[in-house]
Formats: C-alpha cells, structure tokens, sequence
C-alpha cells in the first residue's frame, strides 16, 4: 500500500504509535532510527528541518516499521550497528553484538597493550620475526576480532566460527571496514588452528541455558541464530571445550578472556583453576554483574 507524502515529524508520530502498539519498548527512539536511516541523515537533522517526505519514500518506511512490529530486530532491518567505532553489518544469521562484548573487547586491547605489547614477539618462519597472534572463537559477526585488529594493526588476528552465514558476515565487516590483519576461518572452535599457539584468546560463545531460551526477548528467540545462544543445559557447554583444550594453545604468558552469562561466573573459574590457569579475575559489566572472566597460563 501506498502513503501518501507527508512531513517527517508526522510520519514519526504515526511510526512510534506503530510500534507502541507492538510493544516496543523505546518505540520513539527506533522510529527516529528508521526514519532517518531512510533519509540518510541524523536525528539532530530530522528534528530541526522536518523535511517533506515523498510518498515512496514513506511506503518504504512504512515498510521497514511494520517488520519491526513483527519484533524483527532492528539491527536486522537497518542491516548495521556501531561496534566500538566499526561499522559492523549484521543480518539473520548472524549474533547481534551486545554492549557486554564492547567491554570484553576493551578489556582485552587493555591487556595487551598493558601486559603483552613490547614484552616479546612470536617467531616467524619466513621473515624471522612477526607480532603476536590473538584468536577469537565463535567470532559471530567478527565484531570482537575486527576491533582487535583494528586498534592493533601489526598483531596477526584469526576469528573461528561454525557458521557460513556467521564467517560470510565477518569477512564483509573486514571489508567493509578496510581491516586486512585478521584472518575468518569456518570450523569448530580449534580445529580450524590445529598447530598453532596463540598470546590472547577471547571468546563470547554460547551460554544461554537450553530451556531458558523459550524465555527470551521475542527479538532474540524469533530471529537470532540459535545455535550461537545456546550453552547446553546449564549454558556451560562451550566453555568447558574451551578452557579444557587451551593449554594446548596458549603461549607461555599467554591470557584467556571470556564473556559470561548472569551467575555463570564461579563455575567458570572453578574450570579455570582446575585447568591450572592462574591470576584469575572477574570483570563486572555496566549493570554491576561478573561479565568477563580474564586469566593467564
């Protein structure tokens, strides 16, 4: 169906009563996203020009606001997100980035300029000399890997993931963000790397519990991958692949950096220690909760 043209503002009102009515929580504000997406501008703009807004323009619109009331995310229908200031294209298929892995991705830049840059180098085969090597499985989107690289340009970066769909988007985003030290390779968790040892290994993997994803944001569980939610029945599946094989790839030196789900935090450093890792430590996220879990071999 067609709408006619009318003013931006007035298309925002009719938009957000949309997505009111579909229960959207911030209902205003993704309206404003939509909007302005279309039109190519900023929020600031839309609200100081009020520009007339054509009518095909408006049915397209129109468009994407009905299947964010079908509680598509809205990652999903604008096609991107901002990613620690990477452009970071997401689509079904594909983990939406969370803020909690913004922080993991700090946290470990942190590390490694704190502790590992200037402290030692990797051997190389052909030229005798290369930086360090960091890895990062169930890499998604690639949106941790990518920030790594980007803000570390002479570190050799590789991202693991299961998924075609999850390593198509990953190499897209290194394109797409001009970002040439890191290397996508599709396989589960290891295998892809068999032979080689790594400096700093981070990983936001699976970890929502099996029966709790029922319970989840219809936006998670009516869109969202599955597989990259899903820890097992206790939701610790993957990190015990994780941290039982890590020994065998892990420099001496070398640190493990985890994303953790709500109340997983003390069973995952009991793994740890019971796997011989040491200088444990829980990082809490934004909201006061054990998020990150940084050890050391």
């Amino acid at each position: 169906m067609n709408v006619i043209s009318m003013k931006a503002l007035e298309l925002l009102r009719t938009a957000t009563g949309s997505l009111e009515r579909s229960g959207i929580e911030d209902a205003a504000r993704e309206a404003e996203t939509i909007i302005a997406h279309c039109l190519k501008t900023d929020r600031a703009t839309l609200y100081r020009d009020n520009p007339q807004i054509p009518g095909d323009l408006a049915t397209e619109i129109d468009s994407l606001v009905k299947r964010r009331a079908t509680r598509e995310p809205l990652q999903y229908i604008i096609g991107y997100m901002e990613f620690l200031g990477l452009k970071i294209k997401v689509g079904q298929g594909v983990l939406i980035p969370r803020p909690e892995t913004e922080l993991l991705a700090e946290e470990a830049i942190k590390t490694v300029k704190r502790n590992l840059l200037g402290v030692r180098k990797i051997s190389s085969h052909t030229s005798g000399f290369t930086s360090l090597r960091f890895l990062d499985l169930c890499t998604g989107s690639g949106c941790l890997a990518l920030s790594l690289a980007k803000e570390l340009p002479d570190i050799e970066v590789y991202g693991i993931d299961i998924s075609d769909s999850a390593i198509k988007y990953a190499h897209e985003n290194a394109e797409l963000n001009l970002i040439k030290n890191v290397t996508f390779l599709k396989g589960s968790l290891f295998e892809p790397v068999k032979g080689l040892t790594f400096d700093l290994i981070v990983s936001n993997p699976p970890y929502i519990r099996s029966n709790d994803i029922k319970d989840l944001q219809p936006e998670i569980k009516g869109w969202e991958p599955q597989d990259a939610l899903d820890g097992g029945a206790d939701g610790l599946d993957y990190y015990r692949l994780i941290i039982h094989a890590v020994r065998n790839h892990l420099n001496d030196g070398g640190y493990l950096m985890l994303e953790l789900g709500i109340n997983q935090a003390d069973a995952v450093k009991l793994m740890a220690e019971d796997t011989g890792l040491k200088d444990i430590t829980l990082l809490k996220d934004y909201a006061g909760i054990d998020r990150i879990l940084v050890s050391k071999i």
